[in-house]
């Protein structure tokens, strides 16, 4: 007796069609599952004979063999427990077989027989609406999640035997529903206001030039000066987050196994921090079961660096990749894998090792010896693709103790959001990949963000002075570009290209170093 179950597998963010094939015969009792199965798959065939038999069902007591196709694919995880009982019970003619034509099942199932959420739900669900699949029956617990997909009939399970009377007409269902704009409103959350920042002027106006742009940008100060406030505000004020994008940051969320309970889609753009103690596979993704890095779980949102000189070397070097082609690519011997990573890098660090060169109020004990080995601890690479570095200076006792109000990050937005509303317009006709002026070619530079015989004077000895590099030189005209956007230039003036000068504190500071 055999049966066939459509079922399905997660390939880094993305999913394919898994088809679980059931052989009962005649022989002493064994259950078999191949299919390169790992341990958890493997495991499976204690959880699936406990739930059949606490459900009421007979477990066939013959030779079970289960094959996972394709073969050649190795297939992780516990989503594979509700397909594989539903072939048992169809194969030992227990399911009418004419119900399982255009269905996919996903669920892990608990001893009782009830089915427990599963990773990476929307992602599946949406791989079997494009390949054509009619209906998809999931854990209750991912119903919000696979219903965000249309086209596809959704029908949430709490118990394999609620499946059961499903498949065989006894329960009838109608497809789960829900409103994407209700629940992408309702997942809302609130976050922090730029007004609540005293004083810090000119690191706001940077970070509004590196939301309008999505520059990476560094902040360099003293501890205390308000460096991580400053950018754990930066999502609230970087453009309204469509639905869009929050589909695609849920899926990566949802393969992470990172969705709160009840959490159905993230609705604010992400803001992740990971510790500078993190490995290279926690910050790009990887390990022995491959899973989203950091970078990529700050997908359409900011992903912060404090300290940043703390973080072992290997660290922050693999992040070249990502920060130049907004995605992180696993090679591995069987298997090629690829995350989403556009994100905005904010990073964050003291000038010197003891953090006061630029306190004017403290004075600095630091060597200029150590604080050349400190600030190279960030390689120049690294540095060029960081295209703001700004100073936060401390904060004065008139500016904390000031009663006055400050701009609010709504207000901020709408300037942003008409800059970037520039930006789609200029290259409307241009890569797909291309929305804003930080992914500008050296050749769209060159069209762009021209610049008169003045400005070019001024980044020529701008360069020669601090020994910038090829794309320090590019990075600063495209920053350049921003700030022209942002007063609403066409053209770009020399007051944009010296504010965009002005933003390489870094290498002012290797200047004091001397």
């Amino acid at each position: 007796m055999f049966a066939e179950v459509i079922t399905a597998a997660l390939l880094g963010v993305d999913a394919y069609q898994v088809k679980a094939e059931c052989h009962l015969e005649n022989g002493l009792l064994a259950f078999t599952v191949v299919g390169l199965p790992d341990n958890a798959v493997k495991e499976s065939r204690d959880r699936i004979s406990a739930a059949i038999k606490n459900s009421g069902y007979a477990f066939p007591q013959r030779r079970i063999t289960v094959n996972l196709a394709p073969a050649d694919i190795r297939k992780e995880g516990s989503g594979f427990d509700l397909p594989i009982a539903i072939g048992i019970l169809c194969a030992s003619g227990q399911i009418i077989t004419s119900a399982l034509e255009n269905t996919a099942f996903l669920g892990e199932l608990a001893l009782d027989g009830r089915i427990r959420s599963i990773r990476g739900a929307l992602s599946i669900t949406g791989s079997m609406q494009k390949e054509g699949i009619k209906r998809i029956i999931v854990p209750e617990a991912n119903a919000r999640e696979a219903a965000l997909i249309s086209g596809i009939d959704v029908f949430p399970m709490e118990t394999i035997q609620d499946c059961v009377d499903f498949l065989n007409g006894s329960l009838e269902l109608d497809p789960y529903i829900v409103n994407r704009q209700i629940l992408f409103q309702e997942s809302r959350e609130s976050v922090g206001c730029f007004s609540d920042v005293r004083g810090q002027a000119s690191v706001k106006r940077a970070l509004e030039v590196a939301a309008a742009g999505g520059h990476n940008i560094l902040l360099i100060g003293p501890p205390g000066s308000g460096k991580t406030m400053l950018a754990k505000r930066l999502p609230s004020i970087l453009p309204e987050f469509s639905i869009e994008e929050s589909l695609e940051t849920t899926r990566i969320h949802s393969v992470a196994g990172l969705l709160k309970a009840g959490q159905a889609l993230v609705a604010n753009r992400p803001f992740r921090s990971p510790h500078h103690t993190v490995s290279d596979a926690g910050l790009i993704g990887g390990g022995v079961i491959p899973r989203p890095g950091e970078v990529s779980l700050a997908h359409n949102g900011v992903l912060f660096l404090d300290e940043l000189p703390e973080f072992h070397k290997n660290v922050l070097e693999v992040m070249r990749q990502p920060l130049e082609d907004g995605l992180v690519t696993l090679s591995r011997a069987a298997v090629s894998l690829t995350y989403p990573a556009n994100f905005m890098l904010v990073a964050a660090m003291n000038p010197c090792p003891c953090g006061f060169l630029t306190d004017p109020e403290r004075e600095c004990r630091c060597t200029p010896e150590q604080i050349r080995r400190y600030v190279a601890k960030v390689s120049g690479p690294l540095l060029d693709r960081i295209d703001i570095h700004v100073e936060v200076p401390r904060v004065s006792w008139q500016d904390l103790s000031s009663k006055a109000s400050s701009e609010t990050s709504e207000t901020i937005q709408n300037r942003i959001d008409l800059a970037r509303r520039l930006q789609r317009d200029r290259f409307h006709n241009r890569r797909a990949d291309l929305y804003s002026n930080a992914h500008m070619s050296n050749k769209e530079i060159e069209e762009f963000a021209p610049v008169g015989s003045e400005s070019m004077g001024v980044l020529r000895q701008a360069i020669e002075r601090m020994g910038l590099s090829a794309r320090a030189y590019h990075r600063i005209r495209k920053v350049a570009r921003t700030i022209a956007d942002l007063d609403g230039y066409e053209d770009l003036q020399l007051s944009h290209v010296l504010e965009a000068v002005q933003y390489r504190s870094l290498d002012r500071i290797g200047e004091l170093a001397v």
